[in-house]
């Protein structure tokens, strides 16, 4: 190996690729041994053989495929990858302690630039540019030769490998029930081993993503509204509020110390306390809650190329619209007329490429007054999407002080998280009711009601993780437990027969989740179908017969 100021370093190619496959195994992996050591504590001998075998069996592994790719004359391209998606990898496990796996692909696939450009922070951009960029770089940089003659280039590749290999032997023969025991009780782990879990992670998605094409499957053929939907003086007028990141453990109405939802806690609402999501990303939770799938047998692939709750609503003949303010309704709002409200760009709403959920409500009066019979009104809402909370509510709303009026999260109190989050929860009650005195204003001409859901909760830093996405079996529950409500205007559960008390009671003693969407929101607008399970409806139970 030689070194010159005026010339780039050369070194032989079993060098070079050993010490490339030393930094991914060792350095890319700092974040995988960090929660390798939370889960299994060196207190023996023993462990402590078994932790230090780990950056052995990465080298070994990446050295295989690396010196095998070198035949090719692929090594460069195989490494300077490997570099790019372990440093990204390990920063975004490291700083918000979120998993690699299918969801989170999907994630940072349907990210909007706006929220990609929300993370971009100068640590991030130093990190990745110097553990990552620089050293993908370096790798085409540095100059590589071959022994010569090529029988004993190949020759000594060959030997590297069949040491890799006696060497994962090796590993595997000591210690492979230490390791199937960490595994079997630690899922999730592998998931922060790089490049494995991005490579595993992608392929999944891509083996996923292969069905986007199939034919639409059709649901609620025989959907139609029952005859007390269509008699009577007044149409029927729903909103349903999509909640975007927005935890229950932090609303004043499921009993949180502060008072940030003071106008819903007016607007005698019934809500309900124990509600679990169907996901911890949009894009598993808002598909699933729209289907007809509960949580535990549901299939995206299916999901993706079959109808949901809005096509057989709109089927039966209620008019239904989708504003969008959240970059998309993942596939729930495909075949219904919808909007994406923030690419209208209005002043003092919207900045950035980004919008304050009031802008869901641009026009909305024009189109009450021009709907021809009943109908149903969708507003997704950005809510307390993060990681910039304070980007999601108006000055007005920044009630709840100090904030922290950054992406870098990590490096705020968590007062000051707490505080600007909770301000964002202020902002929702100001949209939800909102929402409701829409319908109010409207009560001479529509029996209205109004649902809010949230589509998953949020991490705030306890136990190191923040934002969501995390695998459902290991998510915290601050990531899963979401806030519901429902209001009904008094004429509706009068010219209905719901019972209001009778719902207070059920939603303060029983436990709901996103699957009962389906259902409830058939029932609330009156449609008769197959699909339609009265188990699931969350009002049956308060209906007079």
């Amino acid at each position: 190996m030689t070194f010159s100021l005026r010339k780039r370093p050369t070194l032989s190619r079993l060098s070079f690729i050993s010490l490339v496959s030393i930094y991914i195994a060792v350095f890319l992996n700092i974040a995988f041994y960090r929660q390798v050591l939370a889960a299994m504590p060196l207190d023996s001998v023993r462990t402590i053989l078994v932790f230090a075998s780990m950056p052995l069996v990465a080298f070994s592994v990446i050295n295989i495929i690396a010196t095998l790719a070198s035949f090719l004359w692929l090594d460069r391209v195989i490494l300077a990858l490997f570099i790019l998606v372990s440093a990204a990898a390990q920063y975004f496990i490291w700083t918000f302690g979120i998993v690699i796996d299918r969801s989170m692909i999907v994630n940072i696939i349907d990210t909007t630039p706006s929220e990609s450009f929300a993370l971009l922070s100068p640590k991030l951009i130093v990190t990745l540019g110097g553990s990552g960029l620089l050293a993908a770089l370096l790798v085409f940089w540095i100059r590589v030769k071959n022994s010569k003659p090529i029988w004993k280039s190949i020759a000594k590749r060959t030997a590297s490998i069949v040491a890799s290999v006696i060497c994962i032997a090796l590993v595997a023969t000591f210690f492979y029930k230490d390791y199937a025991s960490l595994f079997r009780n630690q899922k999730e782990l592998i998931k922060s081993l790089s490049p494995s879990n991005s490579i595993v992670a992608t392929l999944s998605w891509y083996n996923h993503s292969r069905t986007a094409n199939l034919p639409l499957v059709q649901i609620g053929l025989d959907a139609k509204q029952k005859p007390e939907m269509l008699a009577g003086p007044k149409r029927n007028l729903t909103i349903l509020v999509v909640g975007e990141t927005t935890r229950a453990v932090n609303f004043q109405l499921n009993g949180y110390g502060r008072e940030n939802t003071p106008l819903l806690a007016k607007d005698d609402v019934t809500y309900f306390p124990n509600t679990q999501s169907c996901g911890t990303a949009t894009a598993v939770s808002l598909p699933c809650m729209f289907s007809n799938m509960p949580r535990a047998h549901y299939d995206d692939q299916l999901a993706s190329h079959q109808e949901g709750m809005l096509d057989i609503i709109q089927r039966a003949g209620v008019q239904v619209l989708w504003n969008d303010n959240d970059g998309g309704c993942k596939g729930a709002c495909d075949r219904v007329p919808h909007q994406d409200m923030s690419s209208l760009n209005l002043a003092n709403m919207c900045h950035d490429g980004e919008c304050y959920d009031d802008v869901l409500f641009h026009g909305i009066e024009d189109y009450i007054k021009n709907l021809k019979g009943n109908g149903v009104i969708v507003l997704h809402t950005i809510g307390s999407h993060g990681p910039t909370y304070y980007n999601r509510y108006p000055a007005q709303f920044k009630k709840f002080t100090p904030t922290c009026d950054t992406s870098q999260i990590q490096d705020c109190s968590q007062e000051q998280l707490v505080n600007t989050y909770d301000n964002t929860i202020l902002y929702i009650d100001y949209i939800v009711d909102k929402a409701i005195n829409v319908l109010k204003a409207h009560q001479d001409e529509y029996t209205t009601s109004l649902v809010y859901l949230s589509d998953h909760g949020e991490s705030l830093g306890e136990n190191g993780a923040y934002l969501h996405g995390m695998p459902y079996a290991i998510a915290p529950d601050v990531q899963k437990h979401v806030p519901m409500l429902i209001w009904l205007s008094p004429d509706y559960q009068q010219r209905y027969g719901v019972s209001k008390s009778c719902l207070d009671k059920e939603a303060a003693h029983q436990g709901y989740s996103q699957d009962n969407l389906f259902s409830t929101m058939l029932g609330l607008t009156g449609i008769q179908t197959t699909e339609y399970q009265a188990a699931d409806d969350i009002l049956a139970a308060c209906r007079r017969t």
